[in-house]
């Protein structure tokens, strides 16, 4: 079950790093870089450790997919919106 939740601060990190690289933040980058080694270290030893209990792989997949629609959805709010044009600029 920590596969899970791991999963999800996993794809948390990785879309971060996404964003992040496109925005050419550099610090942040190589920062976020190390985090996500070390989350991908735990992963690949339980994943080694589990290699025949495929419920765990499922549950550690879902928790990627929950965490990048998460992190997405979120980018997608905190992005500014398009500014539509006011009537009075229409003028």
């Amino acid at each position: 079950m920590i596969l899970f939740f791991i999963g999800i601060i996993e794809m948390i990190v990785i879309s971060s790093w996404t964003h992040v690289v496109s925005e050419t933040r550099v610090i942040a980058s190589g920062l976020i870089t190390v985090v996500n080694i070390f989350i991908w270290y735990y992963v690949l030893q339980s994943v080694v450790d589990n290699i025949g209990n495929i419920q765990t792989i499922l549950l550690y997949a879902l928790g990627c997919a929950i965490g990048t629609m998460l992190t997405t959805a979120w980018f997608r709010f905190k992005s500014p919106r398009e500014k539509q044009p006011t009537p009075a600029a229409l003028d």
